[in-house]
């Protein structure tokens, strides 16, 4: 059985761990940086894009996050649903990465309000799920994509990529 989440194998281990721990520092999460960090990140975007992951299961989360930092994505991280409607105004991504299973607010939920409000609604929404959706359900939920768990993270990075604007095939 696959995992959830892997490292792309051209990856070395200490530089993944790395960039795990530091995910792990307090304070290195938006849920706990000032504002004014959020507003700065909001301005400037070092690599191919900024993506905020939103997934319940802090293991999950920060190894998605790892994954796009090492492809050279500005990577900001919420907790659940509610979190992610209160941080993506202000952290402006390219990409959101959406668990549909989770606490106080779902996925489907958040995905149709990320598209009802003016300040989000351009934001390409990538589903994920332990189930695929029947039919047309993403689109219907208003999802540019979806994976479905365990999912394969150069095809997670892939859709990232393009749904960025960026070329799929030019990782950094």
């Amino acid at each position: 059985m696959q995992s959830a989440v892997a490292v792309l194998p051209e990856r070395r281990p200490a530089e993944v761990a790395a960039i795990t721990a530091a995910a792990t520092l307090p304070g290195s999460e938006p849920v706990q940086t000032a504002p004014a960090a959020i507003t700065a990140l909001s301005r400037k975007t070092r690599g191919p894009g900024r993506v905020l992951v939103v997934d319940d299961d802090e293991v999950i989360r920060r190894l998605i996050a790892a994954n796009l930092t090492l492809e050279g994505f500005d990577v900001a991280m919420a907790v659940d649903g509610q979190d992610c409607l209160e941080k993506a105004p202000a952290i402006a991504p390219d990409v959101i990465t959406l668990d549909l299973m989770m606490p106080r607010l779902d996925g489907w939920e958040t995905a149709l309000r990320l598209r009802k409000c003016p300040h989000t609604s351009h934001i390409k929404v990538i589903l994920i799920t332990a189930r695929v959706p029947e039919g047309n359900q993403a689109q219907d939920r208003h999802a540019d994509a979806y994976l479905t768990k365990p999912f394969d993270v150069g095809e997670m990075i892939r859709l990232v990529r393009e749904l960025a604007g960026r070329s799929p095939f030019a990782f950094t």
